[in-house]
């Protein structure tokens, strides 16, 4: 019996794993579970892009080693539209091979026309990071709707942490269909700084880094926001603060108008992945409406003001590394002032790891994978072996 046919028929056997993103996010995300995929020696995963976003999306694609299988051309530059071309895109690709499974994250437009793919084409759809809520449809907008989408029509649910866990089973979630695994984030970053040398390198205390771009916040609330800034700025005249300003006209001009002149507030361009897990590693506080950011900053033990009235992410509330101040400008400057001169208050924020994950998800998520396709690739291989036997008869 030649062996290594055997085993070259088992290799070509691989259960194709079918992975949609199209945001920044999401490629960040899936980046880590894509090699871990690759070096599974089971799965061979496909990486669709849809488009969603550009210049930003192709810079993480390089900077995590991904060149995608497939690239959607996006078509109009509405969410609707959007939509409508990534779906009928998303058809060729779904009728190319028989797929094992369908895997998106999150709460983005890819992700939910990558599930309802899948779903049409009776291809198992895993959700990873699953089970985040706010249970307010305008808060985030659209995203709170996604993910509560995808999650009625997702066969695996890979929830960051037990809290989401619970919120799926609450909806009627079997929880036989349910894993927490962490959060990919945490590995993410875990591969940026083995990968390209990310460390602290501030001296002293570290800057304030400032981020927000939520649609909820557009209005007088940038404006509360940026005041609230200004005071900080004024009265520590000493402490830099690095304010990367979305690209957004809605955010830029009142940031410009109301923060611009100040020699310690630095405005610049939104940073690429990297250099946010720098501005991060060098903080010493974030003020941010970022549900990234919100899990990221706990791995460099950066203390969080979350400018939101409420967050999916609670678990970062309850291990005490945030606190929400919303928009309003006397609780942000309070937050702030009492941080500066209250070193306990700081330490005890800076206490707890990050509950979002220890950087093992993905490998946890491979093995879950592997559990619910295991019958079909069981199945394949048998078939492939009797196949190969056949042949040198």
């Amino acid at each position: 019996m030649n062996t290594a046919a055997i085993q070259g028929s088992f290799e070509s056997n691989a259960v194709p794993v079918l992975m949609v993103s199209g945001t920044r996010p999401e490629i960040i995300k899936l980046g880590p579970l894509y090699h871990a995929l690759q070096q599974s020696g089971w799965a061979r995963p496909a990486w669709v892009h849809t488009g969603q976003h550009g210049d930003m999306a192709a810079q993480m694609l390089e900077c995590f080693d991904i060149r995608p299988d497939h690239v959607l051309q996006r078509q109009g530059s509405s969410l609707a539209e959007f939509s409508v071309g990534c779906r009928v895109q998303l058809e060729t690709v779904l009728a190319q091979e028989k797929w094992g499974v369908v895997v998106v994250q999150g709460d983005t437009e890819s992700a939910f026309q990558g599930a309802l793919a899948g779903f049409y084409h009776g291809v198992p759809v895993a959700h990873v990071e699953a089970g985040l809520r706010t249970y307010n449809l305008r808060r985030p907008f659209p995203e709170e709707g996604l993910r509560q989408m995808i999650g009625r029509i997702a066969n695996l649910h890979l929830a960051p942490t037990q809290r989401a866990a619970q919120a799926l089973e609450r909806e009627g979630v079997a929880a036989r269909n349910i894993a927490v695994t962490g959060n990919t984030v945490v590995d993410a970053q875990l591969w940026a700084c083995e990968h390209h040398g990310i460390h602290r390198r501030a001296q002293g205390r570290g800057h304030i880094l400032v981020t927000m771009h939520r649609r909820e916040n557009w209005g007088s609330d940038v404006d509360n926001i940026c005041a609230a800034i200004a005071d900080v700025a004024r009265e520590y005249p000493g402490l830099p603060i690095l304010f990367p300003v979305h690209l957004n006209p809605v955010v830029q001009e009142p940031v410009h108008r109301l923060l611009g002149h100040l020699p310690n507030v630095t405005l610049t361009a939104p940073l690429d992945y990297l250099a946010m897990q720098q501005a991060l590693a060098d903080a010493w506080l974030v003020l941010t409406d970022s549900g990234g950011l919100q899990e990221e900053a706990p791995t460099f033990k950066v203390p969080l003001l979350v400018l939101r009235d409420e967050t999916e992410r609670p678990e970062v509330i309850d291990a005490g590394c945030a606190e929400l101040v919303g928009a309003d400008r006397a609780a942000i400057v309070h937050a702030v002032r009492r941080l500066m001169t209250d070193e306990a208050a700081y330490r005890r924020m800076q206490a707890g790891g990050n509950p979002f994950g220890d950087g093992t998800a993905s490998q946890q998520i491979v093995q879950r994978l592997y559990q619910l396709l295991k019958p079909a690739r069981v199945s394949a291989s048998q078939a492939a072996e009797r196949e190969a036997i056949h042949g040198m008869a």
